[in-house]
């Protein structure tokens, strides 16, 4: 075969594995993933505001967002037993089926409820959904992980999960306003329960990974999840694995990630209710984000992907720190200035594409630190990490607003010196990414997932 035959057919091969049937199966669940995040945050927080919520109760019960950071405690027993009823599904499947099916009915009990019903008890079922949909994550990063068979197709997967799970926030950040706009709230949520079956045929269609199955019942010949042993190598055997693999530098790479999305978390709550008090309609958010959004995030995607191949993940999560920070404080622009439809085009442009290009960087990255054999419970430890601190901090957002608004400030220059500093927020981060690309000795690009 001469050379010319040999680099066309790699090359060949190279753009056939975009259309594995496995990369549209991740494109689906990304979607799934993706449905229910802003359903229990954000949008609900417009929902609230919509019925006259006050801005600290509308932070505070974005707590029940902590589920998400919350799930390296089950993520072991994801790891190692099969869901109840459906373990014929497979392990992986199996679990994301449990989980899709009780994020669909918390979101039909959310929509018969509403803020009319009561705030601890919207609360309690968005908190249902929360914890079920991060469930649903745990399997469906380690269901992405251990399909892939290379380092490229990793890659590959990754872009098409940050896809399908972007424009499943397109859907619950922008078009479900116009919808409640013209229908009302609750048959909003009750159709963002309908489009839960798109996960439920992706779970279905989709092949049980085999790449972990030896690794996996390596762990349960020898040592049974019933047995003290066994139980201590599930909890534990993850996170001794990731540092042994890692050693010091694990530290430094955990404070990096929980630091990174720290300016995205803690405006995420006010960002609706922004909206909503400097007099945007919801026909012109919803539209522009469908918009002009959907093209900038589309625009992010693509760079934070080429970023990671050309430049290297290192590189890449120091640019997406940089454009993250300044997006959220651009927010401060439309504050101070008043409402233009320019203006806020701009600047959900620039918010779009910052927070895709970075989500990708972020994403790929976590995902190559992973161990095959233990793979839900190290990137749940890892996704966890990013959102803690940010979930955490974001609660009482709403009541420093309020406070700046009671003393000596408008309630849009609170909104601005608000978003200006949640964007500062992100320097540590930044300074962080630059130590690690200093100190690491490895190169930028992806270390080798470990057996």
């Amino acid at each position: 075969m001469t050379v010319v035959e040999t680099q066309t057919r790699d090359g060949l091969g190279k753009v056939l594995v975009y259309f594995r049937p496995r990369v549209a199966t991740m494109l689906l669940l990304g979607f799934s993933s993706g449905l229910p995040f802003l359903l229990t945050g954000n949008t609900l927080g417009y929902w609230l505001r919509d019925k006259g919520t006050s801005l600290t109760a509308i932070g505070f019960l974005s707590w029940v967002g902590l589920a998400y950071s919350l799930k390296p405690l089950w993520a072991p027993l994801v790891d190692r037993v099969d869901a109840p009823i459906v373990g014929r599904l497979g392990r992986r499947r199996g679990w994301m089926f449990v989980a899709q099916i009780f994020v669909c009915l918390g979101l039909v009990a959310m929509s018969v409820i509403g803020p009319a019903g009561g705030l601890a008890l919207l609360g309690a079922c968005a908190l249902t959904v929360a914890f079920a949909s991060s469930t649903q994550d745990i399997v469906v990063d380690a269901w992405r992980i251990e399909v892939a068979g290379n380092a490229d197709e990793l890659g590959l997967l990754s872009s098409a999960y940050q896809l399908g799970y972007r424009a499943a926030l397109l859907i619950t950040d922008a078009l479900i306003l116009v919808a409640a706009g013209h229908f009302g709230w609750p048959i909003s949520y009750a159709t963002m329960a309908a489009l839960m079956a798109v996960g439920l045929f992706a779970t279905w269609t989709a092949t049980e990974p085999g790449r972990a199955d030896a690794a996996i019942a390596s762990h349960q010949a020898t040592l049974p999840l019933w047995t003290p042993r066994g139980f201590v190598d599930a909890v534990v055997g993850p996170f001794s694995a990731f540092f042994r693999a890692y050693g010091r530098m694990a530290l430094l790479m955990l404070l990096m990630i929980s630091l990174y999305r720290l300016p995205e978390f803690i405006m995420g709550p006010m960002a609706n209710p922004f909206y909503h008090d400097v007099g945007l309609s919801k026909d012109v958010v919803g539209g522009v984000r469908a918009s002009v959004g959907l093209v900038f995030f589309l625009l992010g995607v693509a760079a934070g992907g080429l970023s990671c191949v050309r430049m290297g993940y290192l590189k890449t999560l120091i640019a997406g720190a940089v454009v993250q920070a300044l997006a959220v404080a651009s927010f401060a622009i439309l504050a101070y200035s008043g409402v233009s439809i320019g203006r806020f085009s701009a600047i959900m442009a620039a918010d779009n594409f910052a927070t895709s290009f970075a989500g990708v960087a972020l994403v790929t990255y976590m995902s190559s630190l992973t161990s095959i054999g233990y793979t839900a419970t190290q990137y749940a430890l890892l996704s966890s990490t990013y959102a803690y601190l940010g979930k955490l901090l974001k609660g009482p957002s709403g009541a420093f607003v309020e406070y700046l608004s009671r003393h000596g400030y408008t309630l849009m220059d609170a909104y601005g010196t608000f978003f200006i500093g949640a964007g500062a927020i992100g320097l540590p981060a930044l300074i962080l990414c630059v130590v690690l690309s200093r100190l690491q000795h490895l190169p930028l690009h992806a270390p080798r997932a470990r057996a």
